[in-house]
């Protein structure tokens, strides 16, 4: 039997009809807008063309949440205008990645019984309704449903155990939620900026699918996301996402020591950082003096001059402390990593010299920075660790991995078993059978 030839003019009404895609990266220190057309995936290379992408100075957002809702407003709005005129196109709604809201990750299992049959869709709906079931989170609020694996008669890796026999089939989800009062605080400072949220993505595990290579994916990574704000962070594992960790601690606090230990203003302390800091001691800093604006408005103070070496006994501690207290964390969360698993540094506060040879040095592992990998044609400017979030965010649009319960059903409302794929005369729903092939 011949295949179906497509037919051009076909192809081109889906791609005329479907919508844009939006992301939107809210954090402490910027606010970035990715906007992707329907023919900007490319499927024969999986890579994305982004057509339009902006970023502007956060505002409204500090310690870990939205402090003022007009500001936070209107620092998305510019950002998202600012991008539908690089790309030509209107946007109604976005998918915000961010890192607000105390976002932790919590593992569900589930057991059902197998008959005398191979395990069949049946059995799998099941397992995923019995798992759904028991996601119960006072004042949380559930933003990713991951599969982990399978697993059959105890014998856990199983990827697709259709057609296997056994008499327990075992399913592991992953549930990542963020704060309820978080959640209601993004969805208001939306309506404000006049946009519909179409979703929430922890910004470490949407820049993991941006910044990692399969390989580390399937053999374990950890991918670190260094944001203004704060320091979170996704485990991966055989292919899948294992844990989620998140510190309210980021490269704002190194400004803020800046700025409290050379007595020199917020602004006059990001350049020092931008320009001349680092978290590793360098050649000549002793003898390289800096100047700073002083703090205050008083005309008779002169510049805050200080050598370099200053500079680098602020910064390190508090990178240092940052980086150990997320070693712990991990540590005490019993996520166990092979030996030679490396990290992965995305964000913007990875980019500060030094960073990367601390983390070496803290982790005992290997650390590389990382970048958009299948974003190609990107500006430099909007290239970097910093928009790892935001171009992963329109990956996991075009290419998944599709989560248990759709974007639209976690925006609306609690999940419960009643989400889970259903089974009509021993068949299950195209969701369910796309979810199981390009997951598991």
């Amino acid at each position: 039997m011949t295949g179906r030839r497509s037919d051009p003019a076909t192809e081109a009404a889906k791609a005329a009809r479907a919508p844009v895609v939006a992301a939107l990266d809210l954090g402490q220190s910027k606010v970035a807008c990715f906007i992707m057309k329907p023919e900007g995936v490319r499927h024969a290379d999986r890579t994305i063309r982004v057509a339009g992408a902006s970023h502007v100075q956060s505002r409204g957002v500090r310690g870990g949440a939205i402090v003022n809702m007009d500001e936070a407003a209107q620092a998305i709005g510019q950002a998202v205008e600012r991008a539908e005129r690089s790309a030509g196109a209107p946007v109604s709604g976005v998918i915000v990645s961010t890192a607000i809201g105390q976002m932790a990750s919590h593992r569900v299992q589930a057991k059902v019984s197998l008959g005398a049959n191979p395990v069949g869709d049946g059995d799998l709906a099941r397992a995923i309704a019995m798992a759904l079931a028991q996601i119960r989170y006072p004042n949380r609020r559930p933003i990713h449903v991951l599969p982990i694996g399978w697993s059959v008669d105890g014998a856990r890796g199983v990827h697709d155990p259709r057609a296997m026999r056994g008499a327990s089939l075992g399913l592991d989800l992953l549930v990542v939620s963020m704060a309820e009062s978080a959640f209601a605080s993004l969805s208001h400072c939306l309506e404000l900026a006049h946009l519909d949220l179409q979703g929430v993505a922890a910004a470490p595990v949407v820049s993991s699918l941006a910044a990692l290579e399969e390989d580390e994916m399937d053999l374990g990574c950890v991918c670190i996301d260094m944001g203004g704000g704060s320091t979170s962070a996704a485990v991966w594992g055989g292919r899948s996402l294992l844990h989620i960790e998140s510190l309210n601690v980021g490269g704002d606090h190194v400004t803020a020591d800046i700025a409290r230990g050379l007595s020199t203003s917020k602004a006059g302390a990001e350049r020092l950082k931008t320009l001349h800091g680092s978290a590793m001691a360098s050649a000549n800093e002793d003898r390289e003096m800096l100047e700073a604006p002083p703090r205050g408005e008083d005309p008779s103070a002169g510049p805050v001059i200080v050598p370099r070496a200053m500079l680098k006994t602020v910064i390190a501690p508090r990178v240092e402390e940052t980086l150990e207290l997320l070693r712990d964390r991990l540590r005490n969360a019993g996520v166990g990593l092979e030996p030679g698993a490396g990290l992965v540094l995305t964000g913007g506060a990875s980019q500060l010299n030094g960073v990367r040879e601390l983390a070496v040095r803290v982790f005992d592992r290997p650390v590389r920075l990382g970048r958009p990998q299948r974003a190609p044609h990107m500006a430099d400017a909007a290239s970097g660790p910093a928009f790892c979030s935001s171009a992963g965010v329109l990956l996991r649009a075009a290419y998944g991995p599709r989560e248990a319960v759709s974007a639209r059903k976690l925006m609306s409302r609690q999940i419960s078993a009643a989400d889970a794929p259903k089974v009509h005369r021993g068949n299950v729903v195209a969701r369910a059978a796309g979810w199981l092939r390009e997951n598991l």
